[in-house]
């Protein structure tokens, strides 16, 4: 089954998010645990959790992928902001175990000027404190464009954080098109060879989630802007390339494009139609 969606709000509870998902022709769907630029998380609503569940079955939803906000970042200059990272991380996990098991994917950080080898260690610390034998959550870390002072911008600081963890399998990795293009890996002209190095340092087995997005900015340019598919610099025939790739084609892909649902709609149209 082609596994494909977008990201959705649960504003109006995950049963509204499935609705919309099935609406416009997906079966998978990702969503912020709170805002993106932090705060407190949503509160929990039983009921709904149990509907979304029936209604996951019956419409045959899967892989639910919760991000975490962009203002997690465990490797901060700040102590405040490295507890924000820590207490985040434990309430959506939290929240997540309701699932029979889900996905929580988030930006490894930035290093803010005191170099990747300490960030890097402080990531796995708090993935450490955080991660404990009997969840059913699986971690995913995002491959990054590289701006600034992002960690995450090549696979081996990917495969050094999770070195660094002691419960190393319920970690994974999310590879994002745009970031990863952007950051220089040539997925256009040379996608063997990028997902064979990905295999060689980090492990295909890891590879859990693909974002898939088209990228405004030009390769190895270390900015992250995605695309509409089709419209940007990697383009329509190498997306196709990826979501019928056979190391790839029965991951989940969810659309990170600068769209509303119906632009999803129509993307998610185009590729179904597209695949192989």
């Amino acid at each position: 089954m082609f596994k494909i969606g977008c990201h959705l709000s649960i504003s109006n509870g995950f049963l509204s998010a499935g609705k919309e998902i099935v609406s416009i022709g997906g079966n998978v769907f990702q969503y912020f645990s709170r805002n993106p630029q932090g705060g407190g998380m949503r509160a929990w609503n039983q009921k709904d959790f149990d509907d979304f569940m029936i209604y996951a079955e019956q419409n045959h939803i899967e892989t639910l992928l919760c991000h975490a906000p962009y203002t997690l970042n465990a490797c901060s200059a700040k102590p405040d902001t490295r507890d924000f990272a820590r207490r985040c991380f434990k309430e959506d996990i939290a929240m997540l175990e309701h699932f029979p098991h889900a996905y929580y994917n988030f930006h490894p950080g930035s290093h803010t000027g005191r170099g990747v080898e300490i960030g890097i260690a402080e990531i796995a610390e708090v993935l450490n404190e955080v991660l404990y034998e009997d969840m059913k959550t699986t971690v995913v870390l995002e491959c990054m464009a590289g701006k600034g002072s992002e960690i995450g911008r090549s696979f081996e600081e990917i495969a050094e954080i999770i070195s660094k963890v002691k419960l190393k399998d319920k970690l994974g990795v999310c590879l994002d098109t745009c970031h990863v293009y952007s950051a220089g890996y040539d997925i256009v002209n040379h996608l063997d060879d990028v997902l064979k190095e990905f295999d060689a340092i980090i492990g295909l087995d890891r590879l859990k989630a693909i974002h898939l997005n088209d990228s405004k900015m030009p390769f190895a340019s270390n900015k992250d802007r995605h695309e509409k598919i089709g419209q940007g610099t990697i383009g329509l025939e190498a997306i196709l390339r990826i979501i019928n790739h056979p190391k790839l084609r029965d991951l989940p892909f969810y659309l990170e494009t600068p769209n509303e649902l119906e632009g999803y709609k129509e993307e998610i149209e185009l590729l179904k139609s597209k695949r192989i």
